[in-house]
C-alpha cells in the first residue's frame, strides 16, 4: 500500500470514527480522538483512551501525559511526525475511568484497521491496556507490564514480522517523578528503530 493509498484509508477511518455510535461513550464525548502522524511510520504507539484534554481538542495527549510523551519522545530524538499515535478508545470514558471491555470490543476494530494500514515495523504500547490488547490480538503469552516494560517482542503477524515494545503509560510520571528515569530507560528500546536519533540529555523530564 503506496502512501497516497494510506493517507486516504486514514481519512476515511476517521470519518467514520466521527459518527460512531458503537457504545455509550458517543453521547458524552465532546470529539472522537482518532489518532494522528505519519500514517507511513515505522513506529506505531498505542495509549489507552482520550481524557478531558484531548475530548476537547480531538487530539491524542494533550496533556500532561502528553508532555510527557513529547519529551520521551525526544529523549531518542523523534517528535510525534516520526509515528503514527492512537489510544484503543477513540472516545473519552467518563471522569477518565478505565475502559470498560464492552467498550474496548465495540471499539478496536478501528484500532485493527489503522495497524493494517499503518502496518508499522515497531508497536509500542503504553499502558496496561493496550499492552494487553496487543499481547492478545498477537498471541503472546500474558504477562504483568511491570515484567515486560522495555523489552523488544517479536511476533509474526498477518501483516508480517513485528516488534512488540510495551512501556508503561506516561500518565504515571505525571504521579510519581521518580518513574520518569524509569520511563526514559524503556524507551531506548525503540532507538535501534529511529532513523538519525539524537540522544537527548536526561535533564529535559
Amino acid at each position: 500500500m503506496d502512501l497516497k493509498e494510506k493517507q486516504v484509508k486514514i481519512g476515511k477511518l476517521r470519518g467514520q470514527i466521527a459518527s460512531c455510535t458503537r457504545c455509550p461513550l458517543h453521547a458524552t464525548r465532546a470529539n472522537t480522538v482518532p489518532g494522528e502522524g505519519d500514517v507511513d511510520a515505522d513506529i506505531m504507539f498505542i495509549g489507552e483512551a482520550p481524557g478531558r484534554n484531548e475530548d476537547l481538542q480531538g487530539k491524542p495527549f494533550v496533556g500532561r501525559a502528553g508532555d510527557v510523551f513529547d519529551k520521551l519522545l525526544g529523549s531518542i530524538g523523534v517528535t510525534r511526525n516520526d509515528i503514527y499515535l492512537c489510544n484503543i478508545l477513540k472516545c473519552r470514558p467518563p471522569d477518565n475511568r478505565n475502559p470498560l471491555s464492552s467498550e474496548i470490543s465495540s471499539c478496536v476494530g478501528s484500532l485493527d484497521i489503522q495497524i493494517k494500514i499503518v502496518n508499522p515495523k515497531v508497536i509500542g504500547t503504553l499502558g496496561n491496556f493496550a499492552t494487553t490488547y496487543v499481547f492478545e490480538k498477537f498471541q503472546i503469552p500474558p504477562e504483568k507490564i511491570s515484567s515486560v516494560a522495555g523489552r523488544v517482542i517479536d511476533v509474526e503477524t498477518p501483516f508480517g514480522p513485528k516488534k512488540i515494545v510495551p512501556v508503561f503509560h506516561p500518565a504515571v510520571a505525571t504521579y510519581n517523578v521518580h518513574k520518569t528515569d524509569l520511563l526514559l530507560s524503556h524507551f531506548q528500546a525503540f532507538k535501534p528503530f529511529c532513523s538519525d536519533c539524537e540522544t537527548y540529555p536526561e535533564s529535559i523530564l
